[in-house]
Parts: C-alpha cells; structure tokens; sequence
C-alpha cells in the first residue's frame, strides 16, 4: 500500500511528495537534466532524483486518481498522463507549429551531438525553419513567440539560456520532453493537419502535455 510507504518519510520528505505531486499536476514534466540558469550550466535536477527514488510511491498514489506516472531512464524524462485523457492542456496553432518545428530541430541537434547532450537553438532559427517549410510566409508577431515560448517553458519543454524570447539571437534549450510532447506518431499528424488548413485562426490541436 501506497499509505505505508508514505508513512516511512521523514516530515522533510513528505514536504517535498507534496510539493512534487502538485508540480507534476502543474508542469507534466521533471527532467533529470536541468539549465540552472545563475551557473550558466546543466546540472542533475534533485526534484527528479527524489522522484526517482520514491518513484513506486509517486507512481501507486497518483494511480487513485487516474494518473499514469512513467519514467524514461535514457532521456532523463518523468511524465505524467492522465488515463482518461481529460485535464489536457489545449493549444493554438502558433504553439503547435513551434512545437513542431522544435522537434524537427532536436532530431537534427541529435544527429550532430558530440560530447554535450543539450540541443541548443535560437529563436531565430526557429522562426527560420517555420518560414523554409513553407508553414508561414512572415516572421510571427513577437507577443505570439514570448506567449508560445513561456506556456513551453512552463511545461518543462524549453528553457532559454538568457534574454528574451522576443531577441531573435535568445538562444534555447530544447528538452526531450519534446520527444514526448510530439511523438513519431503526432510529427505525421501535425504535418497533415498544419497542410489541410494553414489559413485557419482558430484551429487548435491538442498535444500530449497533461495539466492540472
């Protein structure tokens, strides 16, 4: 039973189970592997650590609610989904796009990485590759990429290294939650949504970002 595992914390670490239930409920995604962005470097993410030891515990109580709790030893990726399918956030066309091009860029980052792990980029270069595939014919406003990029960094999808997400050279940090925002499955389906009616405002797609 979940209740006896979690009578076996110390009143620190019950603290940090709640605070960690209700972030996941938040943010969908803990990542082993964090930009801290004071020190200018990556560095192993404790949240994910405690998670990880505890995970069976995380893993049993979430389940009373509906909860699936999955961990990826590879990326360094702990995800929440819900089993019915329901609290999923919901996003607009612009944020589709950008997750869809993200994507694009994290494979093409993963077939050129050498020593580092961390796929970098720039929010030039993604507005670059949205016009080079013919998804936009002109650079998007600058309040759509700051309200794009910030609802992903808040999912734990990006994180940028400094500056502002309207400066064309703010470099970003693509996670690999990505890989499990927009699957194999989801690049074809976007594709031939985002082909079918590039000229539509309010089209929205869902993604596979869970949210409270």
């Amino acid at each position: 039973m979940w209740l006896d595992e979690y009578e076996k914390l110390n009143t620190t670490e019950k603290e940090e189970f709640t605070r960690l239930v209700n972030l996941l409920l938040a943010r969908t995604f803990i990542l082993r592997d964090i930009y801290i962005r004071r020190e200018k470097t990556m560095k192993i993410n404790h949240d994910y650590r405690f998670l990880e030891r505890h995970f069976d515990l995380f893993k049993k109580y979430l389940a009373i609610s509906g909860w699936e709790l999955e961990k990826d030893n590879n990326y360094g990726v702990i995800a929440l989904y819900n089993r019915y399918e329901i609290n999923r956030a919901r996003v607009n066309k612009s944020i589709t796009i950008i997750l869809y091009v993200l994507r694009l860029i994290y494979d093409e980052g993963r077939e050129k990485l050498s020593l580092k792990r961390e796929i970098i980029t720039k929010v030039s270069a993604v507005v670059e590759k949205m016009i080079s595939l013919g998804i936009t014919g002109k650079k998007p406003a600058n309040q759509d990429l700051k309200e794009a990029f910030s609802f992903l960094k808040r999912f734990h999808i990006i994180e940028k290294v400094e500056g502002d997400f309207t400066n064309p050279e703010t470099s970003i940090i693509i996670y690999p939650s990505i890989l499990f925002v927009v699957t194999n499955e989801k690049i074809t389906e976007i594709y031939d949504l985002l082909g079918m009616d590039e000229e539509e405002e309010n089209w929205e797609e869902d993604t596979e970002a869970d949210a409270e």
